[in-house]
């Protein structure tokens, strides 16, 4: 049949744009490696050092150990080597897109809850009755270690800080105009939170058994 001649070229090329645009819509490419770099700026901002390894100052030469002579010859090796790492480093960043944006206003507001609400989590992580769930969010570790005096404002607390843990996961796909990744920003989230926690703190593994860091 001659398409032209009975005018349904135009119409099949008009959906077949159609068809390839919403293909190319659905199967937006997840930055994986974009979304931790986010995670951790966000997990450092409202957990602070707390997961940080304490410095360890660098050992002190023994007295009379004469200083270790660099040659000129170092120095122009040196300096080479800084302005060939100075020149790679833009070329760097910019392969780094797709970024991931964490600038809304939305996000700064639930970072900023999570922040303030910290000072009131992280004894309780400290002591183990808080840990660090599996799937990105808190949970009493063992509810019959909680008095019972303090059992309301711990549920409290739990419920609030994953209630706002959600809010983030969402705001985070929706900020960057794709709510369909909310499900892989939890996911991400759930392993950096455990990989940035605190030595001696509790969180589960993939099977749901409770270790501690």
């Amino acid at each position: 049949m001659d398409l032209f001649r009975h005018g349904m070229f135009g119409p099949l090329l008009t959906g077949a744009a159609i068809a390839t645009t919403a293909c190319v819509t659905i199967n937006v490419y997840f930055p994986a490696a974009a979304a931790e770099k986010a995670a951790d700026r966000i997990i450092e901002d409202v957990w602070g050092a707390a997961g940080e390894a304490p410095a360890q100052p660098a050992p002190t030469p023994p007295v009379g150990t004469p200083p270790t002579p660099t040659s000129s010859l170092d120095d122009a090796a040196l300096r080479a080597a800084m302005a060939l790492l100075d020149a790679l480093v833009p070329a760097a960043h910019a392969a780094d897109a797709p970024n991931i944006d964490i600038s809304s206003p939305e996000i700064t507001r639930i970072k900023t809850q999570m922040e303030r609400r910290f000072a009131e989590l992280r004894p309780q992580l400290d002591a183990g009755v808080i840990g660090l769930s599996a799937d990105g969010f808190i949970a009493v570790r063992d509810p019959a270690a909680v008095p019972l005096a303090q059992r309301n404002t711990v549920r409290t607390l739990v419920a609030n800080e994953n209630a706002d843990r959600a809010a983030l996961y969402r705001e985070i796909a929706t900020a960057n105009g794709q709510p369909q990744w909310e499900a892989q920003i939890r996911e991400v989230f759930a392993g950096r939170w455990i990989a940035k926690a605190a030595s001696g703190w509790w969180y589960q593994d993939a099977a749901g058994g409770w270790k501690r860091k």
